[in-house]
């Protein structure tokens, strides 16, 4: 977010949209990044200040001798009495006066078709953001893909094939480990459905105990990462009763296990 902020700074927008020079689209993103964001309106501030400490510096001061001058012109100027007699008003003073008015409602009509324009614009810069997000989100879950896929591809990465015995005959899932870069990653390919209160889970052989390597969920079906462990001499997968113990692994609970080689 710092990032995608500090870009919208270097972009320039907030100088344009302070001297006018922005267009609609822009001066709606230029204002909902003012609102949305504590550090957009502080640099908006900030160029704020910056250009009336400028204005000041360039200004230059009327000379003494203006006021005088004005002063003079009005005494100079006749004052029309009070008793004079009234004078028609010019036939162009009623036209300006017309002109005015219709000047004022087309001003209006035009005020209110910008404010449509501008919501209309709102409504696009908000889809534009969404859009943002869920290519941002697409592409942080093709880097993962990808990283996954380098892990499988690597030459040091061994392939396990679990299959499940007599009680889960359907029960099937690849682990892959990798003993140089110590990483393990498990690929459910299919699970049999258990009752409400069991689960399955994996388990690492060690030389004198057994190791919990998590949950496997019967409905993931994705490749997700467990545990590495240094010196497992095998993986099991037991079913075991939810509100029981998960801590302990039993042999008459296994229902697939394999040896891992080359330890």
């Amino acid at each position: 977010m710092e990032k995608k902020l500090q870009a919208f700074i270097n972009s320039g927008l907030i100088d344009k949209y302070i001297l006018g020079d922005t267009s609609i689209a822009e001066s709606v993103e230029v204002e909902h990044y003012i609102s949305d964001y504590p550090e957009i309106e502080e640099e908006y501030n900030r160029l704020q200040d910056n250009l009336e400490i400028i204005a000041k510096s360039n200004s230059v001061e009327a000379p003494k001798h203006m006021l005088a001058s004005v002063l003079k012109d009005i005494e100079e100027k006749p004052v029309i009495s009070l008793n004079s007699p009234k004078q028609k008003t010019p036939w162009y003073s009623i036209a300006a006066s017309f002109a005015a008015i219709g000047f004022a409602v087309l001003a209006f009509l035009l005020y209110q078709k910008n404010m449509v324009l501008i919501e209309e614009n709102q409504v696009v810069v908000d889809e534009i953001f969404d859009l943002r997000s869920d290519i941002d989100s697409y592409n942080s879950k093709l880097d993962n893909v990808m990283l996954q896929f380098q892990k499988l591809n690597n030459p040091e990465t061994e392939k396990y094939v679990l299959r499940g015995n007599s009680r889960a005959k359907d029960l099937k899932t690849v682990a892959y480990i990798n003993p140089i870069d110590k990483t393990s990653m498990i690929d459910v390919v299919s699970l049999p459905k258990l009752p409400e209160e069991q689960q399955f889970q994996i388990w690492a052989e060690l030389q004198d105990k057994m190791v919990s390597l998590g949950i496997l969920d019967v409905n993931d079906r994705n490749l997700k990462s467990i545990p590495y462990m240094e010196n497992a001499l095998g993986l099991s997968i037991t079913i075991e009763n939810k509100n029981g113990t998960t801590n302990k692994a039993t042999a008459e609970n296994s229902v697939a296990e394999i040896s891992l080689k080359n330890k």
